[in-house]
């Protein structure tokens, strides 16, 4: 991990915004590669080299929704199986299937704020046969209010690194709820302009 910093310390502004694009798109194939932290101290490095906190955040869900929509169409492909297995186990998958069969698309989206689930939903919604108009947007808004999040982070507290990454852990274990408060006040404000509009 210390030997990964250190190298990304050492690229330009292109290649660090490149490395983490990569990154952030293996963390869907890979689900071991503590994809937020790297991401959130790149942020933090970039901030140090006078870098843009816009082509950061545009870059990293780049790269995240490429890595992601690559899993949904090999799952469309291939079904679950032995992927599902690999990437985060039966209990995971079990917990998935159990959220989408509740509340549908809500739940993709939901779901790709848990660590340990995330990677998981990609290629579970492939295998289910969800429309790429409902998976496409579930996973691009979550993953863009994620990883901004940690972008942000990252160009906030440029200047402690052991701050940042005792936040970046805060807001990993906080993730659920994040996702459950967006769902929340979306619904809110969907059901209160529906009773405001006159019949």
């Amino acid at each position: 991990m210390t030997a990964l910093l250190e190298w990304l310390g050492s690229l330009p502004p292109w290649a660090l915004y490149s490395s983490l694009a990569l990154i952030a798109a293996a963390e869907n194939v890979f689900p071991p590669i503590p994809a937020d932290t790297v991401v959130g101290v790149g942020s933090f490095l970039a901030a140090r080299g006078s870098g843009s906190l816009i082509i950061v955040s545009v870059s990293i869900w780049a790269g995240n929704m490429a890595g992601a929509m690559g899993m949904y169409f090999v799952g469309r492909k291939y079904g679950s199986g032995a992927l599902m297995k690999r990437l985060g186990g039966a209990a995971a998958e079990e917990k998935v299937a159990k959220m989408y069969a509740t509340h549908g698309t809500w739940a993709l989206f939901v779901s790709r704020f848990l660590p340990g689930v995330r990677a998981i939903v990609p290629p579970f919604a492939g295998a289910l046969k969800v429309p790429v108009r409902q998976v496409l947007p579930a996973m691009a808004i979550a993953s863009a209010i994620w990883y901004g999040i940690i972008a942000y982070l990252g160009f906030r507290f440029g200047k402690n690194l052991e701050q940042l990454q005792s936040l970046i852990g805060t807001a990993t274990r906080s993730s659920g709820l994040i996702a459950v408060a967006i769902v929340v006040i979306v619904g809110g404000i969907v059901w209160w302009r529906r009773r405001a509009t006159p019949k």
